[in-house]
This record gives structure tokens, C-alpha cells and sequence, in this order.
């Protein structure tokens, strides 16, 4: 339950703290003193969004901090989920700074809003008159029947598992689309990769190729080169060797009779090694080079093959074809597996798929089997009311297909007055019908589903008299298992409190300030007076005051 609410710098309300108490509390005061103020600044630490405007101060930041007693709601799994402290008394914190920045805080831990709204779900409903126009709507009305039929936990894995099933069925879509692409361009891609699969090429081969073709191209030319070569050197009458170990000869003959000759016969018998060397590797080289038609016209044919590969691939390097190859491998492989995963994939729907529709049935099932209870305590609840004749009922539909919901489409039907068939609520319910309707709806859902604390703004709104005091007495009755704090304008209501609060407009230093405190019970008789009289007090209206307080 809500033990404490401190407000700072929003609105209206430059700073309060108001302390709460179990059971019924009632909250009245002048139209426009700021009493759905409070709820506003409530909201914030329930997750809903603001901006600076609800600054009151635009130069300083905006505070609002709530304290709860959770004993006994089962929030330890949360606590534990979100890697957060458990204490049991909780402390939520909602700060907004000039510059539009929000900050949130569960027990002094910082949180994103969606952390503070979960758990502002599970501690506070807020129910305002705005929200009566809810009841209007088929997914609210749904949500109350799952509420009613206890089947929430049911489905919310049922919309877990469905958001799921729609993940993998746009899986399937792409993957189905791919394939279909793929399928296209398989021929092709596996002409392509066989072509280059069946060259067999290897790397650095086409250098060697062209290497050896230009060597077979002059063979004859260089073979008849170095044997014209060899034959001068040591073949002809007059070959080099010869010529050189002649000249050797004869200039050592005459060596000792001037130093300088015994050099040039040194040098000159260097020479002659290299000579010799030189002639015995044009006779290797001439054994090597042969003259092979055939062999130069297969490298002419395979250089042939790499050079259109290479033109047909846009591609200057054998090694720029083998990772060609390698890339249209992969997407072989990628196009052979897609069929298995689309396979598998489909399994997959089809097994999700079932149990999809045996969770939605179950759903159904206990939806339905609910809704002649719901229909009857509602009807109770109308007639306790005050209308008596009122009829509601729940018509509900099977769609064709799974949805988000399960199978189920439900409609509230109602009808005030005998004589007159169940219709649309949107069409047929005033406002003063509609507020009685959504009050019997909170109070069975209270009852089933416990939250900490229900705040009802203006639940009275086009109610008036004895229906009042009926209003007053549902919510008693809400209260005795749950903390319950109304803003309401009938004083049958507000005496029916067990704690009031009254809200007012003060002017300090030119500027208008909203306050809240806790009534005395001569205040409060004072206050209920001044709501039956519309502020002219009277003995008859003390006397009412007092009469209802004791009631």
C-alpha cells in the first residue's frame, strides 16, 4: 500500500508530503484546487512519460518520491528478475530536470520507465474519469474478462509464444524469398564454379606457362645460338680456347724478363677458367633446350583457357579466379542448405503452431466458462446500483485464425431499462450508466485480483443521491482488502472515508500554490457540510454532515 507521497516543484505544488493510511481515504476540494494534480504527479513514478511543462519552477528540477508497504504481494520474483533490492518498504523516485531529462530510481537504484511502469503496475490501478470511455473499447473489455477468468499468466505466454511464431514466420518469408533468387541463378552459379572447378588451376601458374612458351617459341633459334657459340670457343680452327692458351704460352715464355707480363699471364689465366666454365655450361644448356612442337602448343592452349577465364571474370590473376571459385562454392553450399532450413524451419511453425492452438483453446475455454459468473455478480452489482432492470452480457466470438489475443473477440452488451435488447455500450450508456458500469467492473476485478492500492478520480461522475451512498458502499467494501483512495465532489461518499484529505488553493507572494492535508472529524463535518450545501452552511447541512459520518 501507499505509505507516503512526497511532491516537489510540479504543477501547482511547490512542496508537500502527505501520509497515507490503510482502507478508504477520501480526497475533495474545489474544482480546480489540484486534486487530479496529485494523481498526475503520482503517475510519474507508476512509468508514465513527462516533459517540463509540469514544472512549477522552470529553473529547478521536479521530485516526486512514493513509499510503499509490498509485505505480502509476491514482488521477491521481480525484485530477483530485475537485479534489484528487495525491501518491504519500497521507495520510487521520479526526477525531471529543466532540461526535459527524466531519471527513475527503484530503492535509489537507478531504472529505465519500463522497469518503474511494471512495477508501478503491480502496486497502483488509477482509474479517472477519462478512462471510463475505456470501456468502450474491445481490448479492454477482453483484458477484463482474462482478469476475471485468471487467465493473465495464460496469456501473456500465449502473446509471448505468438510473437514468437510471427518472428519465424517472416523468417520463412525471407528465407522462401532467397530461395526462390537463389533458385534462379543455381545453373548458372554451378556452371560457373565447374568451369573454374575443371581448370584445375594453380596458383602462380601462368607467369611459369608464359615463361616456358616464350623458351619452346625460339628453342631452335637458341640452340643454333649456343652451338655457333660452342663452336667458336673451342670447335673451329681457330677457336678462342686455342687462341687464348697460345697466347698463354707464349707470354710466359717471356714472363721472367718483365714483371709486369708475369700479371697479365695471371690475369689472362683467370680468363681462360672462365672461359672453360663458360663453354661447359653452353654445352649444358644446349642438352636442355629441345625443340617440342607439341608441348608448346598444349602451354599455347591452356594459356588460352586462363586468359578467358581471366577476361570472362574481369579478373587480372589466376589467384583472383581460385577465390572466384571459393565464393561461388559458398554460395553453393548456402543454396543447398537453405532447403534444409527452410524444412526445418517449417517443422518448427507447424509444432509452434499446435501448441499455440491448444493454449489459445485453453484460453477460450475458461474465458467462456467465466463469462456466466462475470455477467451475474455484474448485474448484482448494477442493481445494488441502483438499476435493477439493467441488463448486461458478454457476446463472444471465434475468429478464424489465431491473433494476439487467442481465438477470442468479445463485446460488453448492456441495456438499463426492460424492454430494450443488450447493446453496443458505446452506443446505448450515458455517462452516469457507464460510471456505475466501470465501478462495478474495478470492484469485481479488486476482489479477484488483488492490487496494494485502486484510486478512483471522480468514479462518481453522473451519480448523484441515494446511488451515492450505494457508489460509497461498494467501495467500503473494496477497502476492506485493499487500500482505496477516491477524489470525489458527493459528500455521501467522502463520509464514507476513513481517512479525508482536503485540497486547497493558497496565494503566497502573488503566486498560487496547491496544498493537501489530513482533516480533523469536526473538519471533515465542516468540509462534507460545505459539499452538501454547496459551500452555504447550514444547521441542516451540519446535521447532514454529521449524519453521513456516522453512517
Amino acid at each position: 500500500m501507499l505509505l507516503k507521497l512526497f511532491i516537489e516543484n510540479y504543477a501547482l505544488i511547490q512542496k508537500l508530503e502527505i501520509d497515507w493510511r490503510d482502507g478508504f481515504s477520501v480526497i475533495t476540494g474545489e474544482t480546480g484546487a489540484g486534486k487530479s494534480i496529485l494523481v498526475g504527479a503520482l503517475s510519474l513514478i507508476l512509468g508514465q512519460r513527462a516533459d517540463t511543462t509540469v514544472l512549477f519552477n522552470k529553473e529547478t528540477k521536479c521530485i516526486v518520491e512514493g513509499t510503499f508497504n509490498i509485505f505480502g504481494y509476491g514482488l521477491e520474483r521481480y525484485f530477483i528478475e530485475q537485479e534489484l533490492d528487495y525491501d518491504e518498504n519500497l521507495m520510487l523516485r521520479r526526477e525531471i530536470s529543466p532540461t526535459g531529462k527524466s531519471r527513475a530510481f527503484i530503492n535509489d537504484t537507478p531504472v529505465n520507465l519500463n522497469q518503474l511502469k511494471e512495477l508501478g503496475a503491480r502496486l497502483v490501478n488509477i482509474h479517472s474519469q477519462h478512462s471510463i470511455t475505456t470501456l468502450n473499447q474491445a481490448n479492454f473489455q477482453l483484458e477484463i474478462l482474462d482478469d476475471y477468468a485468471s487467465v493473465q499468466l495464460l496469456v501473456q505466454e500465449y502473446r509471448e509464444k505468438f510473437k514468437i511464431q510471427k518472428k519465424r514466420r517472416i523468417e520463412l518469408a525471407t528465407l522462401n524469398q532467397q530461395e526462390s533468387q537463389l533458385r534462379g541463378n543455381a545453373d548458372y552459379l554451378h556452371f560457373l564454379f565447374d568451369e573454374l572447378d575443371k581448370a584445375l588451376l594453380i596458383e602462380g601458374e601462368q607467369q611459369e606457362l608464359e615463361d616456358k612458351l616464350a623458351l619452346l617459341t625460339h628453342a631452335e633459334e637458341i640452340k643454333t645460338g649456343i652451338i655457333l657459340s660452342i663452336h667458336l670457343l673451342e670447335g673451329a680452327d681457330s677457336n678462342l680456347l686455342g687462341l687464348f692458351g697460345e697466347t698463354v704460352t707464349a707470354l710466359k715464355n717471356i714472363s721472367s724478363f718483365h714483371q709486369n707480363l708475369a700479371e697479365i699471364v695471371d690475369r689472362l689465366e683467370s680468363n681462360l677458367i672462365d672461359i672453360k666454365d663458360i663453354t661447359k655450361e653452353l654445352q649444358r644448356l644446349e642438352d636442355t633446350v629441345q625443340v617440342d612442337p607439341r608441348e608448346s602448343d598444349r602451354i599455347s592452349i591452356r594459356l588460352d583457357l586462363i586468359y578467358r577465364l581471366l577476361k570472362k571474370h574481369q579478373i587480372d590473376t589466376v589467384e583472383g579466379l581460385l577465390r572466384i571459385k571459393e565464393e561461388l562454392s559458398v554460395k553453393l553450399q548456402e543454396t543447398e542448405s537453405l532447403d534444409d532450413r527452410i524444412i526445418k524451419l517449417e517443422k518448427e511453425i507447424e509444432l509452434a503452431e499446435q501448441e499455440l492452438v491448444t493454449l489459445a483453446q485453453g484460453i477460450s475455454t475458461a474465458r467462456r466458462n467465466s463469462i456466466p459468473d462475470f455477467e451475474h455478480e455484474i448485474s448484482e452489482l448494477l442493481s445494488e446500483l441502483g438499476m435493477p432492470s439493467a441488463r448486461f452480457s458478454i457476446h463472444c466470438t471465434t475468429e478464424d485464425g489465431l491473433t494476439v489475443d487467442g481465438v477470442d473477440s468479445v463485446k460488453f452488451l448492456f441495456s438499463a431499462n426492460k424492454g430494450i435488447p443488450p447493446g453496443d455500450i458505446s452506443k446505448i450508456a450515458s455517462g452516469g450508466e457507464l460510471s456505475r458500469l466501470m465501478l462495478s467492473v474495478k470492484s469485481m476485478i479488486s476482489r479477484k485480483n488483488l492490487l496494494p492500492t485502486v484510486i478512483f478520480d471522480e468514479i462518481d461522475s453522473g451519480v448523484s443521491g441515494d446511488i451515492a451512498g450505494k457508489v460509497g458502499m461498494i467501495l467500503m467494501r473494496m477497502a476492506e482488502k485493499m487500500q482505496v483512495i477516491v477524489i470525489t465532489h458527493l459528500p455521501q461518499i467522502a463520509g464514507k472515508g476513513s481517512a479525508h484529505y482536503w485540497v486547497y488553493k493558497e496565494d503566497v507572494n502573488g503566486t498560487t500554490r496547491s496544498k493537501i492535508r489530513k482533516l480533523t472529524q469536526d473538519e471533515r463535518v465542516e468540509e462534507i457540510a460545505k459539499m452538501v450545501s454547496s459551500d452555504r452552511l447550514t444547521e441542516a447541512s451540519y446535521q447532514t454532515a454529521k449524519e453521513l459520518l456516522i453512517n
